[in-house]
């Protein structure tokens, strides 16, 4: 069975993923077959340049013309688009892979959960949190679902970058509310409250977190235009009239959150995000205190978890290299790490065979219901910071 692939979306995650079904043939070969079909964007020529780098058959600027005319939808677009494509497609039939967080406020992710539940288990609708598909992520569920730990006293999530420290970085769509929904918080702390919910959580609609208390707070008010006198990345074409001398956009969303969470079972846990943390390139981290031990994570060391199991010699450094560990096996001989692009063809991998039909339990985790459940979670903490005060998750 040959999969027809439709993708919107052509730079940052759109090469994430076209490399990702680069490389399923080679290390996972029973993976369905993909043929990346059709690009889909709004700049004819960029298009092609990027439908000759990335593999794609043909392009289209067109999603309409697109959602009914492949067997899956990859809506890897801003995030103001992805409820409207991905809407279509389901009401197509048509599987959709969507990047997070599911939309840019709570309505469209519940218009969205509204139209996966329409279309049926049968037509798998995915959202985008590859970090579930870290090996050593893997390995600590493993060790919470086996009880190792005992019971969950803390849990601390923060995910730090630095690429907004300077005021004169260019404003991106990612600067603007009506473009992105919020600033970190959606765009770094949707990945957070899904791992959260993924290690130590729950299935319903708030993942195990009761209620929250927010604070957001934005650093630099307004960004030069790329291409303008006064940014630090000046177009090559910038003397071309197209963009005025000096323009500067107001930003209008968050550079930075930060979040105390009241989880069900009587745990608690600190989240956090910014943009501004300087020395930070891509700092994931998780660390989960339990009765019985402890265990942290960081993105930028992806292939170690270290563990405390209950007693005072310190923690343990694991390499999650080996063959019996999650995935590994597909790739290279233990010690042999490996990098952020192999979460996409793991996180490829599963979601493709879901729409083939070759997974046992017929469905694919984490899905558009659990992109609504890290939104709410998200929506809380904005309405905290508004209010002052801790609100519930639903």
């Amino acid at each position: 069975m040959t999969l027809s692939v439709g993708v919107l979306g052509y730079r940052f995650m759109g090469k994430a993923h076209a490399n990702a079904m680069a490389r399923l043939p080679m290390f996972f070969p029973d993976a369905p077959d993909v043929e990346r079909s059709v690009l889909v964007g709004r700049d004819e020529g960029a298009l092609s340049d990027a439908a000759d780098r990335l593999g794609f058959d043909s392009i289209s600027t067109d999603w309409e013309a697109v959602v009914d005319d492949v067997d899956v939808f990859y809506n890897l677009g801003p995030n103001h688009v992805h409820a409207e494509p991905s809407i279509a497609a389901l009401e197509a039939g048509t599987p959709v892979f969507c990047e997070k967080p599911l939309a840019p406020t709570l309505e469209e992710a519940e218009r969205m959960v509204e139209a996966s539940r329409e279309a049926g288990d049968d037509v798998p609708a995915g959202c985008a949190f590859n970090y579930r598909f870290v090996p050593a992520i893997r390995y600590a569920k493993g060790l919470l679902e086996a009880g190792e730990l005992g019971e969950v006293h803390h849990v601390r999530g923060r995910y730090l970058q630095d690429w907004l420290v300077d005021p004169d970085a260019p404003w991106s769509w990612r600067n603007d509310e009506q473009l992105a929904g919020s600033g970190a918080l959606g765009d770094l702390g949707s990945h957070t409250v899904d791992l959260v919910r993924f290690l130590v959580g729950s299935d319903d609609l708030a993942g195990g977190i009761d209620r929250v208390s927010g604070q957001l707070r934005t650093f630099v008010e307004e960004r030069p235009v790329e291409g303008s006198e006064g940014s630090a990345e000046p177009r090559e074409d910038e003397d071309d009239g197209s963009v005025e001398r000096d323009e500067r956009r107001p930003v209008t969303v968050d550079d930075a959150y930060s979040a105390q969470i009241a989880f069900e079972s009587g745990a608690m846990g600190t989240l956090e995000a910014s943009r501004f943390a300087a020395g930070h390139k891509n700092d994931h981290a998780i660390e989960i205190h339990g009765s019985e031990g402890s265990l942290r994570f960081s993105l930028e060391r992806l292939n170690e978890l270290e563990v405390l199991r209950g007693d005072d010699r310190g923690y343990e450094t694991i390499l999650v290299t080996d063959e019996d560990d999650p995935y590994v096996d597909r790739w290279w001989p233990p010690g042999h790490v490996l990098g952020w692009e192999h979460t996409f063809v793991h996180e490829n991998y599963e979601f493709l065979r879901a729409v083939a039909g070759d997974r046992e339990d017929g469905r694919f985790r984490p899905n558009f219901e659990d992109g609504l459940a890290a939104q709410r979670v998200l929506a809380a903490i904005e309405e905290s910071d508004e209010r002052g005060e801790w609100v519930e998750t639903e």
